[in-house]
Parts: structure tokens; C-alpha cells; sequence
């Protein structure tokens, strides 16, 4: 079987949907797939490095624009692979081969204010352009393939695929945490709240900002940690907060790092708005941290019964789950934290790598 994957949409520090194309370009060729990378003129050198087994080709443009308009009258013509498969909603609209089409999320449909508003027409022709034409969809979620039945009506089949998690890095191992702390700069034996992602209206940021007002001010010592690159939408500079002081805003982290601050974290607090999966929640189970994130939403799917709920946009409710947390004793975090562990190791990269490649077959087995 030979696939061409298009990840020239990636950008140079992935996170969300990045981090699953990463993910899967890495592991692709491990399946025992011919794998092609077909990313940007300037950028083969990363994916090389970053996916050694694979093929890189970097025949699409680097600006946006001309991207975009390169993957929907040129991509995907190529004659030496079976397949091909747009990882991040769009396809290309010439192609005489088999196309797989992953549906991160319907967020564009559902709330597309938690969108920059140019890009919203942009991705809603181009998911249900994709449920038509397709010749098979992946879902990284139930939650989102039961939105993608609802709003989009698919003619494509669906392929649901959760995400996974690298339950070696993301581990409860904590013996070179204080190293990778201090090599980061960054203090020990602080309590701290951390809060991981883009910087973005979806994230729920603003409503963790009021809650930690609230509890910082019953606690002298707490802290909140923000990991995560500037998106759009959110000022994200925090000098007005009332404890402003005790807000550490850390930025992307290296992958070495992010496992010991969710180790290390007194609680992980993910209160988005909605995901297409939450993979911030999963990584933080599997290093036995607590973790508070919003009810009714993907994250619930992930989480199961061994994370704290709340309302979306609740502050008062996340500041009193929150709360729970912290209170708890030694024992009891321990009891959580195999719990936390036990849950996250039901998703794995080889069951997603699996579903992935269930879907391929499918797709060639109907033709284009």
C-alpha cells in the first residue's frame, strides 16, 4: 500500500491537529505503509528528519493562499502511490485516486466565533465538500463523528479513530522532573494549576483566569502555569489580573518538559469550550495527574470517570472543582493518580494506526 500524506499544512511548532498529523506521519511507515510526506517547498528538511522511513516530496508553496489554491487544482495528481489522504479537513479536487479525509472537529458549524472569521466559509465548504466526495472519513472521536452525521450528512463512510497517547513519555516516572524544571528555568516544589494549549477563545482560558482569582486568594502559595503558543482572539498578556504575580505564562514547551509539569502540576485544568478530542486531557491521565476539564463535551469521552467535571464557561463551578482537587490528601491523589493511569492506557497510537489503516483499505476497496 503506498499513501501520500499531506502534511504541508503543519505548522513548525505543532499543537491540536498538528500534533495528530505528526503523530501519524511518524508511525505510517511502521504499518508496514509506503509512506510519501507531501509538505512545503521549505520545509522537507523537518519532516526528514522528523519521519526517516518515509519519502518527503515539498511541491506546494509556502504562502497560505497559494497553498491552498495548489492543493485544490494540483495535489494529489501523483502516479506512484495508491492513495491519498488529507489529514486536516480539505482534498484535493483533482484527483483520480482513492482520497481518505480526517474530520478533526465541527467547530466551524457548531461555533464558529471560536474561529478567526476568514477562515470559517473556508473550512465549512471544505468539510462537506469531503462528506461527498471522499471515498472514506476518519473521525478522531464518537463525539465528532455524531456531529459529522448530524451537520454533514456524509455520502463517505466513517472511520472513527481516537487518538492515542505515548504512554512511555507520558508516564507517572518523575525521577528527572526537578532536573527538567530547573533546566527550563522554572521553580520546584511550587503548587501550581497548569493549563495546557493554544491560546484561543475555545480553550476556556478567560474562565480559568476568574477561577484562579478566587482560589488564589484562599491560598497564598498557589500558582497558575500556562503552557501553550499564542493563538488569536485572547490578550494574553495578564498584568491586570488581580494576581498577576503568581501567573507563570511559559510558552510552547519541548517534549522532554510538558510530562514533568503535568507530573509535577497539583491539578491539569482544561476548560475548553469543546475539542475534536482533547489531547491535552489523555497526556495528562497517563502521567497520573489530576485533571479538571468541562462536562458535555469530547473531553468527557476521553476522561471517562476519572476526571473532574464542570460546566462549560462555569467559573464558579471550575473554581469549586478545582478546589476538590487540591484538598485532597496524599492517599487519595494516589488512589486517582492509577486510576488517571489505568484510563489513559485504553487509547494507544497502534489502535489509532489501526483504524487509520482499516480506513485506507476501505477506501481502495470502493475506488475513486
Amino acid at each position: 500500500m503506498r499513501i501520500a500524506l499531506d502534511v504541508s499544512a503543519v505548522p513548525e511548532r505543532p499543537a491540536g491537529a498538528g500534533r495528530y498529523v505528526s503523530e501519524i506521519s511518524r508511525r505510517l511507515p511502521s504499518q508496514g505503509i509506503d509512506t510519501t510526506l507531501v509538505t512545503r517547498r521549505n520545509d522537507a528538511e523537518r519532516w526528514t528528519a522528523w519521519s526517516p522511513a518515509a519519502r518527503v516530496v515539498s511541491p506546494v508553496p509556502s504562502a497560505r493562499l497559494a497553498r491552498l489554491v495548489y492543493e485544490a487544482v494540483a495535489l494529489g495528481r501523483a502516479s506512484d502511490v495508491d492513495l491519498w489522504h488529507g489529514p486536516h479537513y480539505t482534498m484535493p479536487r483533482r484527483s483520480k485516486l482513492p482520497i481518505v479525509v480526517t474530520i478533526c472537529d465541527l467547530t466551524f458549524f457548531t461555533n464558529p466565533e471560536w474561529h478567526e472569521a476568514r477562515k470559517v466559509p473556508f473550512f465549512r465548504q471544505a468539510i462537506r465538500y469531503a462528506a461527498q466526495h471522499a471515498d472514506t472519513l476518519i473521525s478522531i472521536s464518537h463525539y465528532t463523528t455524531q456531529l459529522l452525521n448530524e451537520i454533514c450528512q456524509p455520502s463517505a463512510p466513517i472511520i472513527t479513530a481516537p487518538l492515542g497517547v505515548d504512554l512511555e513519555r507520558f508516564s507517572r516516572n518523575d525521577q528527572n522532573d526537578e532536573t527538567l524544571l530547573r533546566a527550563a528555568e522554572l521553580p520546584v516544589g511550587v503548587g501550581f494549576i497548569l493549563f495546557v494549549g493554544t491560546i484561543e477563545p475555545r480553550k476556556g482560558l478567560d474562565v480559568l483566569l476568574h477561577a484562579f482569582a478566587e482560589l488564589a486568594s484562599e491560598d497564598n502559595d498557589l500558582e497558575l502555569w500556562i503552557v501553550g503558543q499564542a493563538g488569536w482572539g485572547v490578550d494574553d498578556n495578564f498584568a491586570a489580573h488581580p494576581f498577576a504575580s503568581r501567573i507563570r505564562r511559559i510558552g510552547y514547551v519541548l517534549d522532554e518538559l510538558l510530562p514533568a509539569l503535568m507530573r509535577q502540576a497539583r491539578v491539569v485544568a482544561y476548560p475548553s469550550r469543546g475539542e475534536g478530542f482533547g489531547l491535552p486531557v489523555l497526556e495528562a491521565l497517563a502521567c497520573g495527574a489530576l485533571v479538571v476539564t468541562t462536562a458535555n463535551t469530547v473531553m468527557e469521552e476521553v476522561a471517562g470517570t476519572v476526571a473532574t467535571l464542570s460546566k462549560v464557561g462555569d467559573t464558579l463551578g471550575l473554581a469549586t472543582a478545582l478546589r476538590s482537587e487540591l484538598a485532597l490528601d496524599r492517599v487519595q491523589r494516589e488512589v486517582r493518580a492509577e486510576s488517571a493511569r489505568r484510563r489513559s492506557e485504553i487509547f494507544t497510537w497502534d489502535a489509532t494506526m489501526a483504524g487509520h489503516v482499516a480506513a485506507y483499505e476501505l477506501a481502495l476497496s470502493r475506488g475513486h
